[in-house]
């Protein structure tokens, strides 16, 4: 057991670079006085010392809603397509259960994580154990990825059922001040709930991504309605192929403008609970800064998960705004520098 204690300690030690850390927590003492203060609510992000996002509910409410027309839509093409209704609701139903349960053990797993003990991670568990005492939050699960990529990300269908997991790459290369902002920013996600409307709001771009690899792998083997030449069976294979490709479309779009707006949300509330909004500045563009370095075929096996990470994965300017999970680097160092001088004053 001493050697898996050492082991995880070498591999993701924190950045011993010298740090000033008396007005760093005084500030932090500050800032949780002032969220005491106020009013507690009836709903579980109320209660947490976050504070609450209406903008970021609103969005919430309307992408579930926006994406349930284009569910409604998609099956009831489908439908008229003659594709069997038991072959529908077999994948929907199954796919769904499996990303609402699972999803917290498919990203780690994906992200080459793993759980970790108090006494595996003591360093990580503070920090933790200290930001869900400021926001008066139960504690998630606490997780290392061995990935080297500095990153971080929070996932699970609520706060009871949570993960919080750094990246050996992030606890290598940030002081402990910044990796306990950029936690601060993903225990934001959990209890804002966002991450489970991210997990659901993702399905239906999952089931038509799908659907599309089984009609390119059968040649519309799953529609119905064949005449003796097979050329009903592909003109439906077409169709339902084409929609598939609209639905996923159109689902990435609307979840990666909620996925911008949730961002700034997260990077706001983190900001307000720890009181040094600069501090999580420091580490957002540390981080971009790295991952910039970071050869673009290092980046790809973990691009599919950018929507959760603290910073997307990728080379800068290599996607356009419309296309992008993540607000831009400016947008982001511009509201926590106003936010800054908004606590200063």
């Amino acid at each position: 057991m001493s050697r898996v204690r050492l082991d995880i300690a070498k591999a993701a030690p924190f950045s011993t670079n010298t740090v000033e850390i008396a007005p760093f927590h005084g500030e932090f003492k500050a800032s949780v006085a002032l969220l005491r203060s106020k009013r507690a609510k009836t709903s579980d992000v109320a209660k947490t010392r976050f504070p609450k996002d209406r903008g970021l509910t609103a969005r919430m409410g309307l992408t579930v809603f926006l994406l349930g027309l284009t569910y409604v839509a998609f099956v009831a093409v489908l439908l008229a397509v003659q594709v069997a209704a038991s072959i529908v609701l077999v994948i929907a139903g199954g796919l769904l259960f499996v990303q609402y349960f699972y999803s917290d053990k498919i990203a780690l797993m994906s992200m080459r994580g793993r759980i970790v003990t108090r006494e595996q991670a003591p360093e990580l568990h503070a920090i933790v154990d200290r930001l869900c005492a400021m926001a008066n939050m139960p504690k998630p699960k606490v997780a290392i990825s061995d990935l080297d990529i500095p990153n971080a990300f929070a996932t699970g269908r609520n706060p009871s059922n949570a993960v919080v997991c750094a990246t050996n790459g992030l606890l290598r290369r940030l002081e402990e001040p910044e990796v306990e902002a950029v936690l601060a920013h993903e225990l934001s996600h959990v209890a804002h709930r966002d991450v489970l409307v991210m997990t659901i709001a993702s399905f239906i771009g999952m089931v038509a991504g799908f659907l599309t690899r089984i009609e390119m792998w059968t040649g519309g083997g799953i529609g119905g309605g064949r005449d003796r030449n097979g050329g009903n069976q592909a003109n439906v294979g077409l169709i339902i192929l084409l929609v598939s490709i609209v639905v996923y479309a159109i689902s990435f779009l609307i979840t990666s403008a909620l996925s911008r707006y949730r961002e700034l949300s997260a990077d706001r509330s983190g900001a307000i609970l720890i009181g040094r909004p600069s501090v999580l500045k420091s580490a957002l563009i540390k981080i971009t800064g790295e991952i910039g370095r970071i050869p673009t075929r290092d980046l790809r096996s973990s691009q599919a998960f950018n929507a959760f990470f603290f910073a997307p994965a990728i080379a800068k300017g290599s996607v356009s705004g419309l296309f992008s999970t993540h607000p831009s680097l400016e947008k982001r160092i511009a509201q926590l520098d106003q936010l800054e001088r908004d606590l200063m004053n």
